[in-house]
């Protein structure tokens, strides 16, 4: 029996959650993309959208598509995605032997160039964690400086470093990371890291069992990266910090100095859980954007004298 659009975009989206392990973020942008495809479709084609609907539609309908949604303001990267989205699904189809309609994949979406990265600088972020150890309650200071220097000291994510549980203290040469995809990665630990997440261990006023959240809020809770996010802007406000200095800034910042000190790409991606080198190739980009910069500034010539 046939399905309707909406039943096949659940079927997805499940195979989605329990094959490819996709992230609920990701599950939310791609459902809600491929939502919109259907109900567009449903108004140009004019009618339900059914299976065979689906496999009839062409490359003009599914231009007609992204014509809408940059009418409607999305930018080159939502387009992008929303594409993606609509691959996606349309490959998931054929695996399934729902349908075959090749004409997704014949559309050309726009190239987005991704900004680069901006890291603090070594002494900034050395002021930030420093700054953040300065709080009126105790631990709650020595909690945001052990999540910075985690940040920065080894390159997790906010996601990651909230992930950890207090079980995981004291922190060996090596710390296991559970990143994107359900994808585990180790990384190595400097003492000065495992030392403020000791000295931050030994000074939480909450019980809790060795797999309960290590980082927890004022009221005992687990702690939320909404309140990592808002601790980066307050350290912006107190340090004069750019608006681009935010808890994702010391992953980029410790990727840059790695690599200012002699890393190789390859090790660094290990460490970063990329799952594709050219993921963090941005980083040289980078680094022979500030190479530029300097030469610019420094050369007799650099401003056009």
């Amino acid at each position: 029996m046939a399905e309707g659009a909406d039943a096949l975009r659940k079927n997805w989206l499940a195979a989605l959650a329990h094959e490819r392990r996709a992230s609920p973020h990701t599950l939310r942008a791609y459902g809600d993309d491929v939502a919109r495809f259907i109900g567009f479709q449903a108004t140009h084609i004019g009618g339900t959208v059914s299976e065979k609907a689906l496999s009839k539609l062409t490359p003009a309908d599914i231009r007609a598509f992204i014509t809408h949604r940059r009418q409607e303001g999305l930018g080159p990267g939502g387009v992008q995605r929303a594409m993606a989205a609509v691959r996606s699904f349309y490959k998931f189809l054929a695996k399934e032997g729902v349908l075959e309609n090749a004409a997704a994949r014949s559309i050309r979406t726009p190239r987005v160039r991704r900004p680069l990265p901006r890291p603090l600088s070594v002494e900034d972020a050395a002021r930030a964690i420093e700054q953040a150890g300065e709080h009126d309650v105790e631990w709650l200071g020595a909690r945001d400086a052990a999540l910075l220097t985690l940040l920065y000291g080894a390159g997790l994510r906010i996601s990651e470093a909230l992930g950890l549980k207090r079980g995981d203290v004291p922190l060996g040469e090596t710390l296991t990371v559970i990143g994107k995809g359900r994808k585990q990665r180790s990384v190595p630990v400097l003492p000065l890291v495992a030392a403020a997440l000791a000295d931050y261990a030994a000074k939480i006023p909450f019980t809790g069992a060795p797999s309960s959240p290590l980082f927890l809020s004022r009221r005992g809770l687990p702690m939320s990266p909404r309140e990592a996010q808002s601790l980066m802007q307050k350290l912006r406000g107190q340090l004069g910090l750019a608006e681009k200095a935010t808890p994702h800034a010391l992953r980029h910042s410790f990727a840059t100095h790695i690599l200012q000190g002699g890393g190789d790409l390859r090790s660094l991606q290990e460490l970063l859980g990329h799952a594709s080198l050219s993921t963090t190739q941005i980083y040289t980009a980078m680094d022979t954007r500030q190479l530029l910069e300097t030469y610019s500034k420094a050369h007799p010539r650099g401003k056009g004298g």
